[in-house]
């Protein structure tokens, strides 16, 4: 006879191990991921002020159709925050030729005359973030952390505020919109500066390749910024060199998983130049 332990709402012990065993083991998979056919069509939807995260460190990985495809699109207004600025005519630097950026969340831009140009002249703004900050507010923004603590930056501009986010465009050199303050604290005697998570309307990713599902694969470096980036906007666009069967890329390989993948498209070709190339002759 059971004991009345081994009984629960009348079920049998042995029918309600079976019945949870098989209750751990099934899952339910909601095919997430749109494939277009083009760059164009999966950036149409992408209205003006919207806020991109474009993937990439330096021209290294960046999402090089879908730039394009924006630039043809003409929408306008966008905030664009990457590690670079791209360079002249590629990358990024092809948004701003055509004044389609209103304002940059940048490390380092120095390789964009273009940028520069435009910065200094007042036409573009421009939030300063030193590029290990950069990279965690955008992972923070990815796992729903509102803001953290950091060293980096105590005593400059970056903490302090004053540094200039847009220029005057009538009157040379002189600040318009200047960068605020940040609230502080110390913590076994280190000063740490209180960091915001950075979050977006849409993320831009280029990847090597990815499933029929969406689970994404990067290849060596190009991961870089692209990985955090896929899990801090709305939606995540990723382009890739190739579209492969389910099963083709082993699950340990697989460095994003299709839930963060909303759009997918094969890219229509690459041009892969390089940002300052080093010739040495023997």
């Amino acid at each position: 006879m059971l004991r009345p332990s081994t009984l629960l709402l009348g079920i049998p012990q042995k029918r309600l191990q079976c019945s949870i065993l098989k209750a751990n083991l099934s899952t339910t998979r909601v095919l997430n991921v749109k494939i277009f056919e083009s760059a164009e069509a999966a950036v149409k939807d992408i209205p003006d002020g919207s806020k991109l995260l474009v993937g990439g460190f330096g021209i290294c990985g960046i999402p090089e159709n879908l730039i394009a495809a924006l630039a043809k699109s003409g929408v306008k207004d966008l905030t664009c925050v990457s590690n670079n600025a791209g360079i002249d005519n590629f990358g990024l630097g092809m948004l701003l030729r055509t004044r389609q950026i209103k304002k940059m969340i940048a490390s380092y831009v120095g390789e964009n005359a273009e940028f520069a140009r435009q910065y200094l002249a007042g036409e573009l703004e421009l939030e300063f973030t030193p590029q290990g900050t950069l990279a965690e507010r955008i992972r923070a923004g990815g796992a729903g952390v509102p803001a953290f603590y950091t060293p980096t930056g105590y005593g400059t501009l970056i903490q302090e505020g004053g540094a200039p986010i847009k220029y005057s465009a009538e009157k040379k050199a002189q600040i318009e919109i200047a960068s605020s303050p940040k609230e502080t604290r110390k913590f076994n005697g280190i000063n740490y500066v209180l960091e915001e998570a950075i979050t977006g309307d849409y993320s831009l990713i280029k990847a090597w390749r990815a499933d029929k599902l969406g689970n994404i694969q990067f290849r060596l470096t190009a991961g870089n910024f692209n990985n955090a980036m896929c899990k801090a906007s709305k939606c995540t666009i990723v382009e890739v060199e190739e579209i492969v069967d389910v099963g083709t890329i082993a699950p340990n390989d697989v460095h994003i998983p299709s839930i963060y993948c909303q759009r997918l498209l094969k890219g229509e070709s690459y041009k892969k130049p390089l940002e300052r190339p080093i010739w040495h002759v023997h």
